[in-house]
């Protein structure tokens, strides 16, 4: 299990732009502007980019001109905390009602059911565990 990075809440224009990092990898701000998949203020991208340089979920590469930015946080570590934030207040801390919800009312694909009976399996072998006197 890899640690847990605690992730500032992002606004929908940083997530915009972490997205499209994700997938070309790095960019100028003269690329990134053009990768959007909507029109955006050149200027925006730049103020967009540096925010995230300054939260530490991207890097700007080089000193030369023009630098480069990509993303040094990963889409399930941005997902993880909207998550606990939907859970908590949504469901009062409860998963069964969020996971019903999701599983009866979409189509899951055979891959998806498979991945959810892993998970649920590594629970279930989590819980077995024996646990220790400092967990009682």
């Amino acid at each position: 299990m890899t640690a847990r990075r605690k992730v500032a809440r992002l606004a929908a224009g940083e997530i915009e732009i972490l997205e499209m990092l994700w997938r070309i990898r790095s960019a100028t701000i003269a690329e990134a502007h053009e990768a959007l998949p909507r029109r955006v203020g050149y200027t925006t991208v730049q103020t967009r980019l540096n925010r995230l340089v300054a939260k530490g979920l991207a890097r700007k590469k080089g000193e030369s001109y023009p630098a480069r930015y990509e993303a040094v946080i990963k889409p399930e570590q941005v997902c993880r905390g909207d998550l606990d934030v939907l859970v908590a207040n949504v469901t009062s801390g409860r998963i069964v009602p969020l996971v019903a919800h999701l599983v009866r009312d979409r189509e899951l694909s055979d891959a998806e059911l498979c991945e959810l009976r892993q998970l649920i399996d590594e629970a279930e072998r989590a819980n077995r565990k024996p646990k220790s006197k400092a967990d009682r």
